[in-house]
């Protein structure tokens, strides 16, 4: 199935990315990280979170990790938004902690590295596959039918039995 027809739950989306609910959470609440597939509408409701945004969230978890600034972090975010989010996978995020750089090429991470200053790098395809390996091991929900996808996890006899009621 493709990944545009498979949304994830909060809990999911945390296990995936590495972080609390609280923050995924707040993140959603102050516009950070929001769900795209569909948003929390009041008391009750839950947020489904695309394949893509579980992606977006690692990437942020890593630039906390390294004590990248949340506005910053807010900075970078709008900026992929703004781009659509294209070529995310080839992509390279690099911060010397207080500015969040792109890099498509291996040329522009070697110009920022010849600058001298202490720089990291998250390369986006290797989180990509880090989520996309964490989200087939879990659970994940239809986008048309609301029908619960289950991993692979022989241990989890309530997804199965959900499935067969169905």
């Amino acid at each position: 199935m493709a990944s545009e027809q498979i949304g994830y739950r909060g809990p999911t989306a945390c296990a995936a990315a590495g972080i609390t609910y609280r923050q995924l959470d707040y993140w959603a609440r102050t516009g950070l990280v929001e769900p795209s597939v569909r948003p929390a509408y009041g008391s009750g409701t839950q947020r489904l979170y695309s394949f893509r945004d579980v992606v977006v969230l690692k990437i942020v978890k890593r630039f906390l990790d390294t004590g990248v600034s949340l506005q910053n972090i807010r900075t970078a975010v709008q900026h992929l938004r703004e781009r659509g989010f294209r070529d995310l996978e080839r992509m390279t995020l690099m911060s010397d902690g207080a500015t969040v750089y792109e890099c498509s090429s291996p040329d522009e991470v070697h110009a920022l590295l010849q600058g001298g200053q202490g720089i990291f790098g998250i390369a986006v395809g290797v989180v990509w596959r880090d989520v996309e390996s964490a989200l087939s091991q879990l659970h994940g929900e239809r986008v048309d039918t609301g029908e619960t996808l289950v991993g692979p996890n022989p241990a989890d006899e309530l997804a199965r039995r959900r499935n067969r009621a169905v």
